[in-house]
């Protein structure tokens, strides 16, 4: 007989609203039992156990230090179901000095460093509470504050601690639970409580006021804050942002700057590394050796610096590039009447108020019950003394202690707690000295129980004792403030001119993207330094300056903005960076065109063709970047699959364009039929298209000097005098400049247009490629198909020619380099003015 499942237990719901329910109780576990603290105490449930469990095992700090295993286990056990290293790490962070104001927690042994580095394990450091830490527990066994059961209902714990300084400020807050995070940074204690006993006597003042006292926060590491504006909306609404600033001065006569203090919460370890990436990296001229020579005296950072360096010109750099300047945002969200929420510092001030009345009148209301109860017991004393031997004699005749105690009530009308006190009394106690302390104790209880109805039934009076009391701590606890306050931010603006070391380097960059910059050497040619792959070869091959900007091409119509300094300087002919280190560009995007950006920009233009017969003219000054990381778009073709083909820089003096078909046609026009359109705008017609051509050749007649050399697919080569071709005009489709063959015509692959003595890059169809110079003596029929060049045989076939960019200056007049030997038999690169 098969058995029957029982179904009437299944419940049946969405899932979505089971997920919902779970998600809110856990958020709700999260947000009040872990991440968030109270507003009253400043303390997060795990911090609040930690120190509970401390203060009730007598771990206090006129005791011996014991053992953190032991104290973890006993909160883990009693109080804190949870790991054991969420635990020990609470506890670490409330001993760290750097990390809170007034630390809660004297550890013995290492409770790790400024460096990040972990504290030694917790069975071999020892802990006890701080001095300061006992204020926050005095009085709680005075039925201050509201108990609760434990986890598991065996032991009491307390909701809240009587804290009798304002915590929440003095040591701040940091954490993140589900959906809320806090960040409530520290405060000086003796500005912190002079402002809660200004808040206490003003009820009606403003933060302006509360600010006069408390003018901003007070970090452990000390530092400088800038911004008062952030300061003051952060105290107003909860949330705003500020600077923080190390501490240094220039010491002039080692050349050197030194930093003594750093901003709060801040890795030392990665700071120094990432100082030192900054000097390796060679982004910033001028320091050699950056030390840390923190000691026991105190924090100490040492930057050594050339003789000749410009100090302010480094530490701002620094301040800008590093952590020696972060910025800092207040999220004051605390636990308030049992929910999250964000709270300016006068609301923070209140709820800390409101605590502090409801501690010293719970705490008053047990010492009146307490000592009413002594003074009913001491009346009953002295009324004893007066009939002493009744009482005595009484108490003999009785049966035993319980008898006796009901004889003196029904005799001499005593109560129970006077009877009790009466039959337990020692027989010394009734010398007349004796007597004599009793008076005197009951003057002084029904003085001390007037005070405590006072308290009870006036304000006034409250408020007094409240102040007196924070008086003693601030006189006991108080220290200098750490942190300086500046009402302005300083806004620091570098020149990169005065940052960069200005010396001339080679620069290499590759179609594939690979890019190197070296020193030139003596008797070394331009390029005798080159190593690149099989497919790729080198497009740019410039003497530059390293406070040079260069402007890159891609064939997606895509620019690039790239400081030289940024590029790896290399001693070994490889190359060991690539563009994608520093801008990211798509994998089947490659480079075509490097120009360096001139200085001035008034009246340059860039002018861009396509392969698919688009040209286009567009001002330089119109070339935007927000960001040297990225790619822009240049232009916006009209059919995705046309390419950029090339770049040239004009200065707008009506030179001639050429266009180049690979079916053979040239059109040779004015540089002014092209119009000046705006950027990423797509362009006009360069030339009259047929639908199976396709451009493959576009110079800009920028030096009436120079010949066009043209390569076709069958390694034939014609050398052109530019002048020998016709005028026309943009929308013509030109001349035609190739003899028709019935069987393999040659058609054209691209064209260069440089110096003699240049070199260019001719590719093949196989992906081998040859590096050619343009020393070609010999000069062709415009209406030829040119002669087979000595390099190739009648069996090549080639792809393309692409020429090696050496003409880039400052002031984009194309200028290019060249080899002279001087007198010396050195090489020397000389740039030659063109126009």
């Amino acid at each position: 007989m098969s058995r029957i499942k029982d179904l009437s237990n299944i419940i049946d719901e969405r899932i979505e609203q089971i997920l919902f329910e779970r998600f809110a109780r856990y958020s709700k576990y999260i947000i009040q039992e872990r991440a968030l603290p109270d507003v009253r105490d400043g303390l997060k449930p795990v911090q609040r156990r930690i120190l509970y469990a401390m203060y009730k095992d007598k771990n206090t700090h006129d005791k011996p230090y014991r053992k953190s295993a032991k104290t973890v286990g006993n909160v883990i056990g009693n109080y804190h179901p949870h790991g054991d290293a969420s635990v020990y790490e609470a506890m670490v962070r409330m001993s760290q000095d750097w990390k809170m104001r007034e630390p809660l927690i004297d550890m013995h042994g290492n409770n790790g460093s400024m460096d990040n580095d972990p504290p030694a394990a917790m069975r071999y450091t020892e802990a006890r509470l701080s001095k300061i830490a006992e204020e926050l527990l005095r009085d709680i066994d005075k039925y201050t504050v509201e108990f609760t059961f434990n986890f598991d209902d065996t032991e009491k714990e307390p909701v809240v601690l009587p804290a009798r300084f304002p915590n929440i400020l003095v040591n701040g807050s940091q954490g993140i639970s589900s959906g809320y995070a806090t960040d409530i940074p520290p405060h000086n204690l003796n500005e912190v409580i002079r402002a809660t006993i200004y808040r206490l006597q003003h009820p009606l003042c403003t933060l302006d006021d509360i600010m006069n006292i408390i003018p901003g926060p007070d970090f452990p590491t000390g530092g400088i804050v800038q911004g008062y504006e952030g300061i003051r909306q952060a105290y107003e609404t909860g949330r705003g942002k500020i600077i923080i600033r190390c501490r240094y001065h220039f010491d002039d006569k080692k050349n050197q700057i030194v930093i003594t203090e750093l901003p709060y919460d801040i890795n030392k370890a990665n700071l120094l590394k990432r100082i030192e990436d900054i000097r390796l990296s060679k982004t910033l001229d001028g320091f050699i050796e950056c030390r840390d020579e923190t000691d026991r005296e105190g924090l100490r950072i040492v930057i050594d610096c050339k003789p000749d360096a410009n100090k302010e010109l480094i530490i701002n750099y620094l301040l800008k590039n590093t952590e020696l300047k972060i910025n800092y945002n207040f999220n004051m969200v605390v636990i308030h009447n049992k929910h999250p929420k964000q709270l300016g510092l006068l609301n923070i001030l209140d709820a800390y108020i409101d605590h502090q009345k409801e501690v010293v009148l719970n705490r008053s209301q047990y010492e009146l019950d307490k000592s009413k109860k002594r003074l009913h017991i001491l009346e009953g004393l002295i009324k004893m003394v007066s009939i002493l031997d009744d009482v005595i004699k009484t108490i003999r005749s009785s049966k035993n202690k319980q008898n006796a105690k009901e004889n003196l009530m029904v005799k001499y009308g005593f109560s129970e707690e006077q009877a009790e006190a009466i039959v337990t009394l020692q027989l010394y106690r009734l010398t007349s000295t004796d007597i004599y302390e009793l008076q005197e104790e009951v003057r002084n209880l029904e003085k001390y129980i007037e005070e405590l109805q006072d308290i009870l039934n006036y304000e006034n009076k409250l408020v007094e004792v409240i102040i007196k009391e924070l008086e003693e701590i601030r006189e006991k606890y108080a220290s200098p403030r750490k942190t300086e306050i500046q009402r302005e931010v300083e806004d620091i603006q570098i020149e990169v001119t005065e940052m960069i070391k200005s010396e001339e380097v080679v620069l290499n960059i590759t179609k594939e993207g690979y890019i190197r910059t070296y020193k030139p050497k003596p008797n070394e040619s331009m390029l005798d330094n080159t190593s690149v792959t099989a497919k790729d070869y080198i497009i740019a091959n410039l003497l530059v300056n390293t406070l040079d900007k260069l402007l890159l091409f891609t064939n997606k119509g895509n620019y690039i903005y790239l400081n030289v300094h940024q590029i790896e300087q290399v001693k070994t002919p490889e190359f060991k960076q690539h563009i994608n280190d520093l801008v990211r560009i798509d994998p089947d995007e490659h480079l075509i065109k490097v120009m360096v950006m001139p200085k001035n920009l008034e009246n340059k233009y860039v002018i861009m063709a396509t392969k698919q017969g688009f040209i286009k003219k567009t001002p330089l000054d119109e070339f935007p970047v927000a960001r040297n990381n990225k790619t822009y778009a240049a232009l916006n073709f009209k059919d995705e699959q046309d390419e950029l083909l090339n770049a040239y820089i004009s200065d707008n003096k009506n030179r001639e364009v050429l266009i180049i078909t690979k079916k053979g046609y040239m059109n040779k026009y004015p540089e002014e039929q092209i119009p000046i359109t705006k950027l990423r705008a797509a362009g006009v017609k360069s030339i009259n298209l047929k639908d199976d051509d396709e451009v493959v050749g576009f110079v800009y007649f920028y030096n009436v000097q120079y010949d066009l050399i043209i390569f076709t697919n069958r390694g034939n080569v014609k050398r052109i005098n530019p002048s020998d071709i016709e005028i026309g005009a943009r929308t013509n489709r030109g001349m035609m400049t190739l003899k028709a063959l019935k069987k393999n015509p040659h058609h054209y692959i691209g064209c260069v247009y440089l110096p003699s003595k240049e070199h260019f890059i001719v590719q093949k169809e196989d992906n081998g490629y040859i590096t050619l110079s343009n020393d070609i003596e010999y000069y062709s029929e415009l209406e030829s198909n040119g002669k087979l060049h000595e390099s190739f045989s009648n069996s090549d076939s080639l792809s393309y020619v692409v020429e090696i960019t050496t003409n880039a200056t400052n002031d984009f007049e194309p200028k290019p380099l060249t080899n002279k030997n001087d007198q010396k038999g050195q090489t020397k690169y000389e740039q030659l003015e063109l126009f």
